[in-house]
């Protein structure tokens, strides 16, 4: 990419738009791409990744310096790294990626060739930023063409502890904000395949200095930018603006004076280690689809032991939708056993030689032996414990594990419920459930709304039968009021994983007279209109520093004479100080007058934005609503 003229460069979008709707053909480890009727775009991946720049070849007149090579990288989606291996686990048995390693970057590795799939064939220190900085705005001069890059040699960098901050991984952190900062100025909209080759470019670096998390999070930021532009259905505005953000905290906290131990948590870590486990008695709970932004799909079964440790089987691999929907009935990858992940879920497993990651992912090696073994129901021991925690204990659980990072692989934010279906609540975003728990009502959406995936079907079905009592397994979704992702639920037919089993009317009883209330408040007091702060931030993410500028308050100026008065607040600051969110209102304020700011030269000429000043804005507005949501999420369950 960084032979393109400019002019090719503004030419590279369309050209990636139009690249993706022509023929595609593969054979022998060669993806072929008809630009027209005689000329070719040519990857070559044997491996099933493009190890090189010049793997990528094109037959127009202008090649090797043409748009064509350079759409075609753009196109192709990005390689994941081979995931880390269990202790005695064999080369051709990895352990598969969980759900949330799938959007991990692999261990630091010396320099090696780049690496793409080919295309398909037919968290800052302080909540307030410091004073602005002097940054540029200009796009990045070169690009690489291909990422991400992986290797098997061993590396001598730190991947753990907490050693200082080295120069080169301070240069990688600044290096990875200025990519993100011009990825926000620009929003989705603008966002396009340059910037985005800039940030896998500045992701890249930080992998080899040993950056997991903030080379994770430019990763995800750009999968979730190609979600957004090519309008897939599974995309989510809230999910890419929590990378956006992530990809800046932990940028802005490494190029900044910090503990070795801050800076430690900053930097991530590459590998998650296996520890031998000993024997195993596991009791199936649930199997859960999964869909990652980075092209993964697959299923996680949960399992628990005779003491409530959870653990996890997954089977998550390259792919779509449909593997999603048919991972559950593939046999599960451990010993001899003949189960598949739907089995599991409802059965048991004994286990012999276990390896087991810190996060309670078992290993697939050799060495393991598994059997199947009888299980039990949800009202049964020792599953039936689960349920016996105090819903509110439950939650507090939850949001100190989320804190830390660490909700989806260890299962920290699972809730296990006792409520009664109430009916349904309207909301912009579908349909959810409402059930009584504890004295609260809790709103329960579906897990996923992917139309190939069966919890919106489910939901819907469920919502015709209010009185029911069931037992769930749900996931925390932080909000100002009780809320819950639905996994799966007990009814009288059986156990069903919402996500998998489509429900059948059979299923589901007939509507039953709703108990009484019980006393005392059954939810949570109005609100706070946090929803304002999150729109304007998620507006910024989508169209760029341009959705502030029309509305900035103006701060007072001053004359040779006097100084006028500031106009008065914009109608969202207002309600946020009606509402007592005062400090919402000023970061809101800040950061519209940072998007509209500009300052003029000796000659009186506009100059360029601040745009690092509006990124730290921006970063500062979405830690606060971090905070804040926390902090609401907590009073609303009464924790």
């Amino acid at each position: 990419m960084a032979a393109l003229s400019p002019r090719l460069r503004k030419r590279l979008d369309a050209a990636v738009e139009k690249l993706a709707a022509r023929p595609v053909t593969s054979d022998g480890g060669i993806c072929r791409i008809a630009v027209d009727d005689e000329t070719f775009v040519e990857l070559h991946a044997p491996g099933g990744t493009v190890t090189a720049e010049d793997a990528i070849r094109c037959g127009c007149l202008l090649a090797p310096a043409c748009v064509h090579r350079a759409a075609a990288a753009a196109l192709a989606p990005i390689a994941d790294d081979t995931p880390a291996l269990a202790p005695s686990d064999a080369p051709d048995q990895p352990s598969p990626p969980s759900p949330d390693e799938a959007d991990a970057t692999a261990p630091p590795a010396e320099p090696t060739e780049a690496r793409t799939a080919p295309p398909p064939t037919s968290e800052p220190t302080s909540s307030a930023p410091p004073t602005s900085e002097p940054t540029s705005s200009a796009p990045p001069t070169s690009a690489p063409t291909t990422l991400p890059f992986t290797s098997s040699a061993p590396t001598t960098l730190p991947l753990t502890g907490s050693a200082p901050t080295t120069p080169p991984q301070a240069a990688a952190a600044e290096a990875l904000w200025q990519a993100a900062v011009l990825v926000l100025d620009a929003g989705v909209d603008g966002a396009g395949a340059v910037l985005q080759a800039g940030l896998l470019r500045a992701a890249h670096t930080a992998r080899l200095v040993a950056l997991p998390r903030p080379a994770a999070a430019a990763i995800r930021t750009v999968n979730g930018l190609r979600a957004a532009r090519a309008a897939e259905p599974g995309h989510r505005t809230a999910e890419l603006a929590d990378a956006l953000a992530e990809l800046l905290a932990t940028a802005y906290g490494l190029r900044r004076p910090g503990t070795p131990d801050g800076h430690a948590a900053l930097r991530g870590t590459a590998r998650r280690a296996y520890a031998p486990g000993g024997s195993l008695r596991l009791y199936g709970l649930f199997t859960e689809p999964v869909l990652t932004s980075t092209g993964h799909a697959g299923v996680v079964t949960w399992t628990a032991d005779a003491a409530g440790r959870l653990y996890t089987v997954p089977d998550v691999a390259p792919g779509g939708p449909a593997r999603a929907r048919n991972a559950g009935d593939r046999a599960v990858r451990m010993g001899d056993t003949a189960l598949t992940h739907r089995d599991l879920a409802r059965a048991g497993l004994v286990v012999s030689g276990a390896t087991v990651s810190a996060d309670g992912r078992l290993g697939a090696g050799r060495s393991v032996r598994a059997a199947a073994a009888a299980g039990a129901d949800w009202t049964e021991e020792p599953l039936a414990a689960l349920w016996s925690v105090p819903v509110a204990h439950q939650v507090a659980r939850a949001l100190a594990a989320g804190a830390a990072k660490a909700t989806r692989a260890t299962g920290e934010d699972l809730l296990f419920l006792d409520a009664t279906l109430t009916g349904v609540a309207r909301e912009a975003g579908g349909d959810c459930l409402l059930a009584e728990c504890d004295g609260l009502t809790v709103r329960l959406t579906a897990a996923d709304d992917h139309p190939e995936l069966a919890h919106r079907e489910n939901l819907a079905l469920l919502a015709t039968a209010p009185g029911t009592r069931v037992r769930a397994i749900a996931r925390l979704v932080p909000a100002g009021h009780p809320r819950a992702a639905l996994l799966a639920v007990r009814l009288p037919t059986g156990r069903h994983d919402l996500g998998l089993d489509r429900l059948q009317r059979q299923d589901v009883p007939p509507a039953s007279p709703l108990p009484e209330p019980a006393p005392g408040p059954v939810g949570p007091t109005p609100s706070a209109p946090l929803h304002i702060l999150r729109r304007r931030t998620e507006q910024v993410v989508v169209a760029g520093r341009r959705a502030l500028t029309h509305a900035a308050p103006a701060r007072p100026h001053t004359t040779a004479r006097h100084t006028t008065a500031p106009h008065t607040a914009t109608p969202d600051t207002a309600l946020l100080r009606r509402a007592g969110l005062s400090t919402a209102a000023e970061l809101l304020d800040a950061m519209r007058r940072s998007a509209a700011e500009r300052g003029r030269d000796g000659f009186g000429r506009l100059v360029s934005a601040d745009t690092d000043a509006f990124a730290r804005a921006w970063l500062a507005t979405a830690r606060y609503l971090d905070e804040a949501s926390t902090a609401l999420c907590r009073e609303a369950w009464r924790t």
